[in-house]
């Protein structure tokens, strides 16, 4: 009898477990964790390619600005969660994070968001003190220029926190080489030029909830037209950057081309879409894949050239 009671228990455990860690990684927001992850690690390995330094020489400087990075990320991201928690119940894509169901209380996310953001920083400083300084600028901008202030009160709430997203390769690379260079200014330009796009293309999907929650989005503030328009400068501006990272080879700046060409070609599609959504969602969709291909193709290329 005892042997069931063990199984019982055990069974009932699991399920609460298995829902503790799902809801903790929505409270961080692990898809943004990872996504932001690989241009760090971008950033990283091309300092260590372009200063010709061999990363297993320096493998406790990666392992402080890989943890570090995913540490002030994730603090960030909780930090949004506790900073929106009157919002989120209104839309239907942030109705289900822990903060709204009530299975973490407000207190236990500023604890798990002080404490990721401390540690973090403190491993980005033993990675390089411009790394714990590039990792500083990240969290003001996305918590307090963000998340506390443009979000809910201007249309440029988009570009604003355009910045802290395009920081993460930053902080990579300075944690190898604390001098920046074009490369570094350029991987910045690039994850900048990016997001306005890709989030552009969120905001129509969910136009509605965003004017319910009171968010100034674009496409709520100036309509579909002229988010469509906006969308189309920032693919437009991404188009020559790949040739500020000649270094890594003609191989890869074809690759960025052909890539900047198909989302340009996509875009103008847009102004005569017949389904706005279907069209937003397919820009969506390219965005990520864009990103994912670029990044990791500047990996390849940088070991390769």
């Amino acid at each position: 009898m005892s042997n069931s009671r063990v199984l019982s228990t055990s069974r009932n455990s699991e399920p609460k477990a298995s829902s503790f860690l799902k809801d903790f990684l929505a409270l961080i927001k692990i898809g943004i964790v990872n996504s932001n992850l690989v241009t760090t690690f971008t950033g990283l390995w091309l300092a260590f390619q372009f200063t010709n330094r061999h990363f297993l020489q320096d493998l406790d400087i990666m392992v402080y600005a890989l943890i570090g990075s995913a540490f002030i990320i994730a603090g960030s991201g909780a930090m949004n969660n506790y900073i929106d928690q009157d919002i989120d119940p209104v839309m239907k894509r942030t109705k289900s994070r822990p903060t709204v169901t009530g299975r973490f209380s407000p207190r236990f996310v500023m604890t798990v968001a002080l404490f990721l953001l401390f540690v973090g920083e403190i491993l980005l400083f033993m990675a390089s003190y411009a790394a714990g300084v590039w990792g500083l600028a990240g969290i003001i901008s996305y918590v307090v220029l963000y998340s506390m202030w443009s979000k809910r009160k201007h249309v440029s709430n988009t570009i604003v926190g355009s910045i802290s997203g395009a920081i993460p390769p930053i902080i990579g690379w300075a944690a190898v080489e604390p001098s920046l260079r074009v490369e570094t200014f350029a991987l910045f330009c690039i994850m900048f030029a990016w997001q306005p796009p890709h989030f552009y293309a969120l905001a129509m999907k969910r136009t509605e909830e965003y004017r319910k929650a009171g968010i100034p989005m674009l496409p709520v503030v100036k309509g579909f037209n002229r988010t469509k328009k906006s969308m189309f400068f920032w693919v437009t501006l991404l188009c020559p950057l790949p040739f500020l990272l000649m270094k890594l080879g003609i191989g890869y700046i074809i690759l960025a081309t052909v890539l900047n060409l198909g989302w340009l070609v996509l875009a103008l599609k847009g102004f005569k879409a017949k389904d706005d959504l279907k069209w937003a969602n397919k820009m969506f969709v390219y965005s990520l894949n864009y990103m994912t291909i670029l990044f990791v193709s500047m990996i390849i290329f940088s070991v390769l050239s």
